[in-house]
């Protein structure tokens, strides 16, 4: 073949051409879930998962130890600098919901995270949910106007 007839059909396969997608430069995209828990699916073992709407939030050990925590551990400690949901915390990160769970429990256990879980007699207390939703429906929409209250 002469070069005016263009590459192999092996030499195209390895290398990258113009049109190919770059490689991932998020962290979370790159790796896989399961590497950053070292397997685990909840932190504690024997303990249920935290909920997803328990409020994590960072100590002043875990800020002041910010600088000696890697890559996840910095990124939700630096991001639990206020308050916020655990699912809040993931949708943030861009972290799956368990790799979350798993290394909230870890830094919480390290006393990095302070972490609150809802009392479980208000998560299933119904008038709870009606005053929710009653107060969604009292925001006004784009427009200005009310939800329909029925």
């Amino acid at each position: 073949m002469t070069d005016t007839d263009g590459p192999e059909p092996d030499d195209v396969a390895a290398e990258p051409g113009p049109t190919e997608a770059p490689e991932p430069t998020g962290r979370a995209s790159a790796i896989r879930p399961f590497l950053l828990t070292a397997g685990r699916v909840a932190g504690g073992g024997t303990a249920p998962p935290l909920p997803v709407e328990a409020q994590v939030v960072a100590t002043s050990d875990g800020l002041s130890s910010l600088r000696t925590l890697a890559f996840e551990r910095h990124d939700i400690v630096a991001a639990c600098r206020r308050p916020q949901s655990v699912a809040e915390l993931a949708a943030q990160l861009r972290l799956h919901l368990n790799v979350v769970r798993v290394l909230a429990e870890d830094l919480c256990t390290a006393g990095h995270l302070s972490v609150h879980v809802p009392d479980a007699r208000t998560v299933q207390d119904i008038s709870v949910l009606r005053r929710v939703i009653d107060g969604l429906r009292a925001v006004p929409d784009s427009r200005g106007t009310l939800r329909d209250s029925s």
